[in-house]
């Protein structure tokens, strides 16, 4: 984790892929799957002749719109089998939203955007690829956090969710007549 320069939020540009392969919307579909093949890519970013993204070429749209029905790659342009619009995130968005934007509109990637450039590529797998280190930190501070909170016969710890953020917690605690998970309890200690 240290690599990816541990900071309370891990973000989107963290983990994005950079820079994005693109190709032009008049480029042909063989060339495309040739070059995604010869970059080992699962994806490629269609541009327009302004460098902007416009689409996105998948090995699952390479299946359903050439393969499928039996087309012939050489005779389709890119902007034939792209898939369009673009769903994009900002760099500084945090992976547990990306995350639960990649979720909920069944993607598995999502074009990173900045001031209105292309900067990156996110995949499911980039964020997988962290999440063994994440979890990990996340068992330790909470261990760490734990270990400052008594539990006492008159304050034991339940499961549930977070009466203040929302969040699953298995050691919630009750302080004054609210359940609340360690980081909330922490913030209020804080606040105090």
């Amino acid at each position: 984790m240290s690599d990816l320069g541990l900071r309370a939020r891990m973000l989107v540009k963290d983990v994005m892929s950079s820079p994005v392969i693109t190709v032009g919307l008049n480029e042909k579909v063989d060339k495309v799957a040739k070059l995604m093949e010869m970059q080992r890519l699962g994806s490629i970013i269609v541009a327009d002749k302004n460098e902007k993204p416009v689409g996105i070429i998948t090995e699952r749209d390479l299946v359903t719109r050439v393969l499928a029905k039996n087309k012939l790659p050489s005779e389709l342009i890119a902007k034939d089998v792209m898939t369009t619009p673009l769903v994009t995130i900002s760099p500084d968005e945090t992976l547990s939203n990306t995350a639960r934007q990649m979720s909920r509109l069944n993607l598995r990637r999502l074009c990173v955007i900045y001031k209105g450039d292309l900067v990156g590529l996110v995949s499911s797998k980039d964020v997988l690829a962290i999440t063994p280190e994440l979890l990990e930190t996340i068992q330790e501070k909470t261990r760490i956090e734990d270990s400052q909170i008594e539990e006492t016969p008159d304050n034991p710890p339940i499961a549930g969710y977070c009466d203040h953020c929302s969040q699953w917690s298995s050691r919630l605690r009750e302080k004054e007549g609210e359940f609340l998970c360690v980081d909330c309890i922490a913030e209020s200690q804080d606040t105090h």
